[in-house]
């Protein structure tokens, strides 16, 4: 019997790395949330809404079709078991993978490649209706063919604002603003860290852009979002304090993305992928936000490492060489948009307003958090926790973590957790006997509807 592996997570790391170990020979489960295989980045549009030309939503498509192509090979000859609509909620050590869905799956080893989630920060404002995160309202674009208004404002930071304002303004939304708070031609100073390729992405989307009419605000911030009902103007500030005030109807904002570390947290890996625990890889932005390119190069060497392993011989790194080339270009590059696009290091005390609130699901405003630290003592994330119920809501800190560590003035380390998931208690309880295949099955109980949502950047809350 061939070895198993099982890769939790198929975005584009995921099916890099389940393509590439059943190239190798492996039996390869691979079980993701989502529907459609894809991630966030190739996010498919329902089946039944019809889409003409689902490429249009989609940069490198080709790619894509590729990919989608040899794992759907590898599928029809049963050498992959594709599990959509599966959520993990705990990776025991021993490899043993826990789903919602269909109990425990055991593998030989395990690919982690569960991506990365959109960080926001708070300002005034920002729990109006219509305020959606820049990655959300891009996955309502691409999985919905809808658009989260008619007059957007797109701000924050980081690269993925300029492919969502030109994703939306290519569906028929006009884009009022696209602010940036960093200045992105700071990375024209960094000789040898943009890749061409992705010099002439940038410039196809600044083009793009201009045809709709769009010039992009370079070191402009996003301070508050005013209305009564719903959002109705943003106001935005400038190089020397200058502030404007544009209307819209929605705000798609983002403050760049953190790894999705609630199953594995990955320190370090090594060249071929692995993390320090045997038996475990991890590829994509789970061990740093990188970018779709940089996950596919990782996932195909972690998929070829496991493969050689797991049949007992050694690696033969030339097999991945290519894509271990296109990985060091592009961490280098990832390296210098971390440089580049940071946050305003004094947005915390000249952004977020006393009543402003810092953490929704609890509603826990920023004045709480101060107190805690000024006159409580509280000098670290877990202290403010404690004492103002920050971060104890559906979300667990995975929105709000960053924010209130910043309020506090305390580093953010996300914090460890048992369960990467709600789980019902009668699964915990339920026990279960083996199945074919290698699964546990458990007494069936009904699930709340909090267990089947995700802390992704698709629901800002």
């Amino acid at each position: 019997m061939s070895a198993r592996l099982i890769v939790v997570g198929a975005g584009p790391a995921g099916v890099a790395a389940a393509v590439a170990a059943a190239d190798g020979g492996l039996r390869v489960t691979l079980v993701d949330a989502a529907p459609e295989a894809g991630g966030q980045y190739y996010r498919q549009p329902a089946a039944g809404l019809g889409a003409r030309r689902p490429q249009a939503l989609h940069h490198a498509w080709r790619t894509w079709r590729r990919l989608r192509g040899r794992l759907d090979a590898h599928i029809a000859a049963e050498r992959v078991t594709h599990l959509p609509g599966h959520q993990v909620w705990l990776l025991e050590p021993g490899f043993t993978v826990h789903t919602l869905e269909s109990g425990a799956l055991r593998a030989d080893a395990v690919v982690v490649a569960t991506g990365g989630y959109e960080k926001v920060l708070p300002f005034p404002g920002w729990t109006l209706p219509g305020v959606v995160t820049a990655g959300g309202a891009q996955a309502m674009l691409k999985g919905g063919l809808v658009l989260p208004g008619r007059t957007v404002v797109v701000a924050g930071t980081g690269p993925l604002l300029m492919p969502v304002a030109a994703g939306l303004a290519a569906a028929g939304a006009r884009i009022a603003a696209l602010a940036e708070a960093a200045d992105p031609l700071a990375l024209l100073r960094r000789p040898g860290a943009v890749p061409p390729g992705k010099l002439a992405e940038g410039a196809g989307y600044a083009a793009r852009l201009a045809r709709h009419g769009v010039r992009p605000l370079r070191r402009h911030t996003v301070v508050a979002a005013h209305g009564t009902t719903r959002v109705e103007a943003v106001t935005l500030a400038g190089p020397g304090g200058a502030r404007r005030t544009v209307p819209c109807d929605t705000l798609a904002v983002s403050h760049g993305m953190l790894p999705h570390t609630d199953l594995a947290d990955v320190p370090h890996t090594d060249a071929e992928q692995r993390t320090p625990l045997p038996g475990l890889w991890a590829a994509g932005e789970a061990t740093g936000i990188g970018g779709a390119e940089l996950a596919l190069a990782e996932g195909e060497i972690a998929g070829r490492s496991a493969a050689a392993r797991l049949r007992g011989t050694e690696p033969d790194p030339t097999t991945w060489a290519r894509a271990a080339r296109a990985r060091d270009r592009l961490r280098r590059f990832a390296a210098a948009l971390d440089a580049v696009y940071r946050v305003p290091d004094a947005w915390a005390d000249s952004v977020v307003t006393d009543g402003t609130v810092v953490c929704r699901c609890e509603e826990v405003p920023a004045s709480a958090v101060r107190s805690a630290v000024r006159d409580l003592g509280a000098g670290d994330l877990r202290t403010v926790k404690l004492l103002t119920r920050a971060g104890m809501g559906h979300c667990q800190g995975r929105v709000c973590g960053p924010a209130v560590a910043a309020v506090a003035g305390c580093p953010f380390t996300p914090p460890a957790r048992p369960f990467a998931r709600p789980v019902p208690l009668g699964l915990l309880a339920g026990g279960g006997t083996p199945a074919p295949e290698g699964r546990t099955t458990t007494t069936a109980q009904p699930r709340p509807e909090s267990a089947t949502r995700e802390g992704t950047q698709d629901d800002p809350k």
